[in-house]
């Protein structure tokens, strides 16, 4: 005969164990996916040491601007305000490494002004047709410091959503990035030549190359699985030797221009993305093998652009401070 009793309702107590047994599995896989595919940071001071002492006398006393042109890498996206790579570049931050201390451009240029142009996820041409419109004209008696990233958001954009085009050309075939690359060249060049022009009392211009968060390996597509979910990434077989075009192209437009230099941000980088814990890659950093990445791949964390700002102030003590 079958019952006719209702089956007991579980205990209030009951279905909370169950929510935080979930809730607990959910965090232990979160836990395991960051510690997997988001290694430390790490801290303290990132990159080459600089050299205190260039930072203890003026080296203008004019007006200066500190130009800031390019993408996301000059906003300083992916660390907290005040500590991308070109606001440190003006003046230390409360609460920044030890070592830097005094390691600032105010420092040594009393009159100095700031002014960023720079814009997040824009290509080599968005920053060709407006970077120098925002920029116009400067005075003559104005110097300028112009620092530049360009070049990072045509290599990645579209993800290989799309098939591959001029500024986006993720997924490009060799031959089909060898002429995208001399497109950006062309632009490149107009824009070193349009603010050059821009600054009657001169001006130099500071060009970063483009990091490769893969560390040499060129295996995007095994980036954090948690970002692949929101973009994923497919393979990109000549992706590498395409990056390595994009570079040569920035290295020949500088060594043509005497007011011109290159920061090798690609080397700075080097074994500290993806595979900076894989002791058999060639860029292992066995003293600080530690991520410089924001969580997007696209941009530097803290520490990243610790190591960014410490190239271009060894790059601009050598070809801005006056020769004793």
């Amino acid at each position: 005969m079958r019952s006719t009793t209702a089956p007991a309702r579980p205990r209030w107590y009951q279905i909370r164990l169950k929510f935080l047994l979930v809730l607990a599995c959910l965090a232990g896989a979160l836990f395991w996916f960051y510690r997997r595919y988001n290694p430390p940071m790490g801290s303290g001071p990132a990159g080459p040491a600089v050299p205190a002492e260039a930072f203890t006398s003026v080296w203008h006393h004019g007006d200066t601007l500190l130009l800031g042109l390019g993408d996301s890498v000059v906003t300083g996206f992916g660390a907290k305000p005040g500590f991308g790579f070109f606001d440190r570049l003006a003046e230390v931050p409360p609460g920044d490494e030890s070592d830097i201390a005094g390691c600032e451009l105010r420092r040594v240029f009393p009159n100095l002004r700031k002014r960023n142009l720079a814009a997040n996820s824009t290509s080599s041409g968005d920053h060709l047709r407006y970077h120098l419109a925002e920029l116009g004209p400067q005075p003559a008696t104005t110097r300028g410091i112009v620092v530049l990233s360009t070049g990072g958001i045509d290599l990645i954009h579209d993800y290989g959503a799309r098939p591959p085009r001029d500024e986006a050309l993720y997924g490009a075939t060799w031959g089909e990035g060898r002429r995208y690359a001399a497109a950006f060249r062309q632009r490149l060049d107009q824009l070193l030549d349009g603010v050059t022009a821009r600054f009657p009392g001169g001006c130099e211009i500071f060009v970063a190359t483009i990091f490769d968060p893969t560390d040499g390996a060129g295996d995007i597509e095994r980036v954090n699985p948690l970002l692949r979910l929101i973009k994923p990434l497919p393979p990109w077989p000549d992706g590498l030797r395409v990056h390595a075009e994009f570079n040569r192209h920035i290295r020949e437009a500088a060594s043509a221009r005497p007011n011109v230099h290159v920061v090798d941000v690609h080397a700075t980088l080097l074994g500290h993305g993806m595979h900076c814990r894989d002791r058999s890659n060639p860029h292992y950093r066995v003293d600080d093998p530690t991520y410089w990445y924001f969580v997007n791949l696209e941009d530097p964390n803290r520490r990243g652009y610790d190591a960014i700002r410490r190239a271009f102030l060894l790059e601009m003590i050598r070809v801005l401070r006056p020769s004793t």
